[in-house]
């Protein structure tokens, strides 16, 4: 497949591959769950508005983000997708939320009030989920008898459509979990009976989705998983990672014994050496921290570690082990688990932190490349034509 691109170094995201994972998620979750697709900080670095489309043909109830820039953009591509907003949204950016349809977390009584006086306003409704905190401390109706009685007014303001009822897991161990879950039912249990009833209550996300069935209830938060990335330790599902991240060859240098490489010279060659530049750096996303040895490479098959200090936008590797490495050659700095390269995985344990921060600080420099079988590619952040 051929096409032209303004950088060697690019993103390539699999839209098969997501929409296998979409089809899996929904059928593990059942015809009677709904599955919120996360596509929070750019769609875990995939690009948010590319891969909405594959995830709401394939299963996807609705979109979940972080706050009102990611909700707008999905809804200036596709204005009749439901978004939900799982963050809070300041009161003078309300009116928007209400003018686009979106869906929005509220966690105060206040701020219900806000909206309905917006919508009554703008005519329209404000569809709201209301989230209670159960111990994960960050957002959320505290849990008292005093907020029971909030979140009942909430239910019952003019323009208000309080369709969802929600909650996090801390995901401490099973008996945290179990606690905060039956504080969560015991608080839905009780609006129910005092005429609060929700489309959907919701309390798991991707890795409880899988190992904890009785959490699903009306609706599950998926996000890692979508995109291939596992952490469930019970359950089992088959997904497969959608992002390659690759570049090439740029320059060949031949370093001699003793001299160094990058910044501070804390990497010297250890004799005559062959010394390859790639053009990606930590603006880029790549963990510094995966410089001088650390981080590794894949050209012609074959690994080659990261060299010396890694700068903002180009790196160094150590081609001795592959003395026919040529300028041009491609280099997978990120597989997908089809060959050597290092994964996601593999890459969040050498850089001591999870998945989702790996895929989440890719920056939208290098440009995506979409590929869908057999179909012409989809880039996006380039505007060179496809030859």
């Amino acid at each position: 497949m051929e096409y032209t691109l303004l950088s060697d170094t690019q993103i390539l995201v699999d839209l098969d591959r997501i929409a296998g994972n979409m089809r899996a998620v929904k059928e593990m979750a059942g015809p009677h769950v709904t599955v919120a697709a996360v596509v929070k900080a750019d769609g875990y670095g995939h690009g948010a508005a590319a891969i909405a489309p594959t995830l709401m043909e394939n299963g996807a109830g609705l979109l979940a983000v972080a706050n009102l820039a990611e909700a707008l953009e999905l809804k200036k591509s596709y204005p009749q997708y439901p978004v939900l907003i799982m963050g809070l949204t300041p009161d003078r950016l309300l009116p928007l939320v209400v003018e686009h349809g979106i869906i929005q977390t509220v966690d105060t009584l206040r701020q219900a009030e806000t909206l309905s006086r917006l919508a009554v306003q703008q005519k329209k409704a404000a569809i709201i989920h209301i989230k209670y905190d159960t111990g994960f401390h960050r957002l959320g109706f505290p849990a008292e008898p005093k907020s029971l009685e909030e979140i009942r007014r909430i239910c019952s303001l003019p323009g208000i459509d309080a369709q969802g009822f929600y909650s996090h897991l801390a995901l401490k161990d099973d008996a945290s979990n179990k606690a905060q879950f039956s504080a969560f039912m015991r608080a839905a249990d009780a609006l129910g009976q005092m005429g609060c009833h929700f489309r959907f209550r919701h309390i798991a996300d991707s890795i409880s989705g899988v190992d904890d069935p009785e959490y699903r209830l009306d609706m599950i938060r998926t996000g890692a998983l979508l995109y291939g990335l596992k952490g469930f330790h019970r359950g089992t599902l088959t997904v497969r990672q959608a992002l390659t991240f690759r570049t090439r060859i740029s320059h060949i240098s031949h370093v001699k014994k003793g001299e160094g490489v990058s910044y501070d010279y804390v990497w010297t060659a250890p004799e005559d050496t062959r010394v390859g530049t790639l053009p990606f750096g930590y603006a880029d996303g790549y963990p510094r921290c995966l410089g001088n040895g650390k981080g590794k490479v894949l050209i012609r098959g074959k690994r080659a570690p990261v060299i010396g200090v890694l700068c903002m936008d180009q790196c160094m590797v150590d081609l001795t082990d592959i003395p026919e490495a040529c300028v041009g050659d491609e280099v997978i700095i990120y597989g997908n688990g089809s060959d050597d390269a290092p994964d996601i995985q593999e890459i969040s344990q050498l850089a001591g932190t999870n998945k989702n921060e790996i895929v989440a600080r890719l920056t939208k420099r290098p440009p995506r490349v979409y590929i869908h079988g057999d179909e012409k590619p989809c880039i996006i952040n380039e505007k060179e034509e496809l030859t």
